[in-house]
């Protein structure tokens, strides 16, 4: 098995801090008047910034970019056009929510941005799970209602490249003779979830099921689901993890990192933040939740490392993923072995800030995982 790596594109910001909800930091962090005082400030989601984080992670041989989605978020498709031509090789994973637009029209989409593009686009479908945030949206469909929904609308989106095109009546989707031009490439189909009703979506209608960064015996337990569901439809799924990073030459620098970060944090902050982050459908953010508790203690990182070299702390503050590898670059190179072991093959990782951390983690695991045999 030969391993593939992806980065992540911080478009709500980004800094060396937990601090604030949703992908990324509030943006008074380390302004004038904000409320922690960091070495590094604030960074605006603006395109010379995100380019540089492209352009980073394609120099450093990451495959493919994940381009979040959410209202905090700089708009997913927009920014991973505008960094086409800022790029010549990289991949953007872009996320998508079903619903918010049509599965024709996704396809019309897709299929401009692979010609654009030279075929670097990969789709990570976003079912969503909490409900403030779909009402922002004016989505009031409920949860489990919006997996059958998503696997209305990917039959839809597939169909549509296809000779006969599509034509469709189902609970959500209506169409008549959907179709549009195929691209070179169509694009690979992401989906993460960990609820019932997520599985027959993936087994069905993906090509890489794609986890939050559980301990490897639980995601063990959900590549095992997976798997069983798309062999009983014919199919394969590819696995991903989506994890944290903060790798370092010694174990104890990487830690004392980590100590930092924990330092930050206003307990009464956490509070608010967990309250919210409570607040999510998502069966997903209730493991993440489940790994730390919500309670921490400010001078001991290490408290909250649920497996070996395995953080919960980021899931603290911020919602979706919320876990870390942490340790030496050997320690992190060990623990992403322990992944593949179980069926891992992808890892999109994310570190704050998001250009620092990539150089650490490229030049210190990747050789180590090259040497191993399990990275080209």
């Amino acid at each position: 098995m030969t391993l593939r790596f992806d980065w992540f594109l911080p478009t709500t910001g980004d800094s060396r801090a937990l601090v604030g909800g949703g992908h990324s930091v509030p943006a008074d962090l380390g302004r004038a008047g904000g409320s922690i005082d960091t070495a590094g400030r604030f960074r605006e989601p603006d395109l010379r910034y995100l380019s540089q984080v492209a352009r980073t992670a394609e120099d450093l041989g990451f495959d493919a970019v994940l381009t979040p989605t959410g209202t905090p978020c700089e708009d997913a498709w927009v920014v991973a056009s505008a960094l086409i031509p800022e790029t010549t090789r990289l991949k953007f994973l872009v996320a998508l929510r079903p619903g918010l637009v049509t599965p024709t029209l996704l396809a019309q989409m897709a299929s401009t941005y692979q010609r654009l593009s030279d075929n670097r686009l990969l789709l990570n479908v976003v079912v969503g799970g909490d409900p403030s945030e779909q009402l922002r949206f004016g989505d009031r469909v409920q949860k489990d209602e919006r997996y059958a929904r998503a696997a209305e609308f990917l039959q839809v989106f597939r169909e549509s490249f296809t000779e006969a095109g599509s034509s469709f009546t189902g609970e959500y989707y209506d169409v008549e003779d959907a179709r549009t031009r195929r691209p070179v490439q169509v694009p690979e189909i992401y989906l993460g979830g960990s609820s019932a009703a997520a599985g027959p979506v993936t087994a069905q209608h993906t090509d890489v099921y794609l986890t939050w960064g559980e301990p490897p015996s639980a995601v063990a337990q959900k590549v095992a689901w997976i798997r069983g569901l798309a062999e009983a439809e014919g199919r394969t799924v590819r696995f991903g993890v989506r994890l944290h990073t903060i790798s370092r030459d010694r174990s104890e620098d990487a830690w004392a990192f980590a100590d930092a970060m924990l330092a930050q944090l206003d307990p009464a902050e956490v509070e608010k933040a967990q309250a919210v982050i409570a607040s999510s459908e998502s069966e997903g953010q209730r493991r993440m939740r489940e790994l730390h508790g919500g309670t921490f203690d400010r001078h001991d990182a290490r408290s909250l490392e649920v497996h070996p070299a395995l953080w919960s702390g980021v899931g603290l503050m911020r919602s979706g993923a919320g876990t870390a590898l942490v340790g030496s670059h050997t320690e992190v190179a060990d623990l992403v072995e322990e992944y593949a072991a179980v069926g891992v093959e992808e890892f999109v990782m994310s570190g704050y800030p998001h250009v620092e951390e990539a150089y650490w983690f490229a030049e210190g695991v990747l050789p180590i995982l090259r040497r191993r045999g399990v990275l080209a």
